[in-house]
């Protein structure tokens, strides 16, 4: 009896797991299993999402036809419908920035112009209330631990590599009807490379994203899956909602997706980030506090200051890395800059980092390494879709220092940046 006792549990789950379909199939169960053995019931549109990259077997070319390399391709899919909810294609390699922009692109509402000659519209949207993805550092970063908390979805690892079909199977159907077809196709593996793809590839990262945008658009949500009775993905994604899609201004969005790190406030209302000195206003009269640094890696010249009440972040302003407010600066390009000025033996700050970057935009035609290439791919890409207006916030009237005069930007070493940067 009292072995009966013991694997009685083991038994019933063994017999619930044989009942559980895997998501998308039709039938009554839809179920996920977790790494913390939990199992996942998808009822729903929304519900859970799914999230995972490939590196694309097609080999892309800069805007003067120069090879470049094969872009990554991260897809968000809604496990209810096997929706594709949204993609970031690129040249950056998985990472929690690649995530954010792939949840951004799928949360949002997305409008194309009529240069990308769509029949229909994407029409998905809203936010997940499960995430659901493998083990890898970018899925298990504090970063995305840090959107989790502010969208309000359960970050979920799978029980097990072949839990991840849903999202993989997608990648598969993307290789074998699209990329194949494509120029520059280079095949799964080395030994199915075709010998004339690096001759043939002519396809850049933008004109490749029109193309995978109206695939996925015009067929693969529009198509009927097997395993989901009469429905297309998309009308199965649309009757499954149990409430209209949550919305999302394009700025709070912003916010939420930032990455966020600490630094003090040093006097008359400066701080220190990335060997850059920034300032806000109003910010002196918090001098020797430790605020809340918000920041978007694509461009941290401008960065948003919260201080800590409560549980509660508090927007204050917004700081300018001083000389760079017209600049366009990104993390990699700061740390690079920084590299750059270090090895010549310069003091590393604002305006060293500054002629760092005037003297490549001198020198344009200087021979430029493929990782800087690909960096003017993506800008390119960036620009081409809508900017994001980021309106100012208006500043908690009890926050009120008045500064008169600009004084002169003092030399302050900020320790906490210096550990980081020397091991200390």
């Amino acid at each position: 009896m009292t072995v009966y006792r013991i694997l009685q549990p083991l038994i019933d789950k063994v017999e619930k797991a044989k009942s559980i379909r895997s998501p998308g199939w039709r039938g009554s169960r839809l179920s996920i299993k977790t790494r913390d053995g939990n199992d996942l019931q998808v009822e729903h549109s929304n519900q859970v999402w799914q999230c995972d990259h490939t590196l694309v077997d097609v080999l892309l070319v800069d805007r003067h036809g120069k090879l470049l390399s094969r872009p990554w391709l991260t897809t968000v899919i809604d496990s209810y419908s096997r929706c594709i909810m949204g993609i970031n294609l690129g040249y950056d390699a998985p990472s929690s920035k690649v995530v954010a922009l792939a949840l951004r692109h799928a949360i949002l509402p997305k409008q194309y112009g009529s240069d990308y000659g769509l029949n229909e519209e994407w029409g998905t949207s809203g936010l997940p209330q499960h995430f659901y993805t493998d083990g890898g550092k970018d899925f298990r970063s504090n970063h995305l631990q840090q959107i989790g908390v502010q969208l309000g979805f359960v970050r979920h690892l799978r029980d097990r590599p072949s839990e991840g079909g849903s999202v993989e199977r997608p990648f598969k159907t993307l290789n074998t009807e699209l990329f194949s077809t494509l120029p520059g196709y280079t095949g799964s593996n080395i030994q199915q490379r075709p010998e004339e793809a690096e001759n043939e590839a002519c396809l850049t990262l933008h004109q490749l994203e029109k193309i995978l945008v109206r695939y996925i658009v015009d067929n693969y949500n529009q198509r009927i899956d097997a395993r989901m009775g009469d429905q297309t993905r998309f009308q199965r994604w649309e009757s499954g909602l149990i409430a209209a899609p949550d919305l999302l201004s394009e700025r709070e969005l912003d916010i939420c997706l930032m990455k966020q790190t600490r630094r003090h406030i040093q006097r008359g209302g400066y701080l220190q980030f990335e060997n850059l000195m920034y300032r806000g206003e109003n910010l002196a009269g918090y001098a020797g506090e430790k605020v809340v640094l918000r920041y978007d890696p694509r461009d941290i010249t401008t960065i948003m200051i919260y201080c800590t009440e409560g549980d509660k972040e508090v927007f204050l302003t917004r700081a300018y890395a001083q000389d760079l407010e017209t600049e366009e600066l990104s993390l990699d390009e700061a740390k690079a800059s920084s590299r750059k000025v270090r090895e010549a033996g310069q003091a590393v700050n604002n305006r060293s980092i500054l002629a760092e970057v005037r003297e490549r935009e001198v020198f344009p035609t200087q021979k430029k390494t493929k990782k800087e290439r690909q960096k003017l791919e993506q800008t390119e890409l960036k620009k081409s879709k809508q900017p994001i207006p980021i309106e100012p916030e208006e500043l908690d009237e009890a926050v009120s220092t008045e500064v008169e005069t600009e004084p002169e930007m003092p030399e302050v070493f900020d320790y906490e940046q210096m550990r980081e940067d020397y091991g200390w």
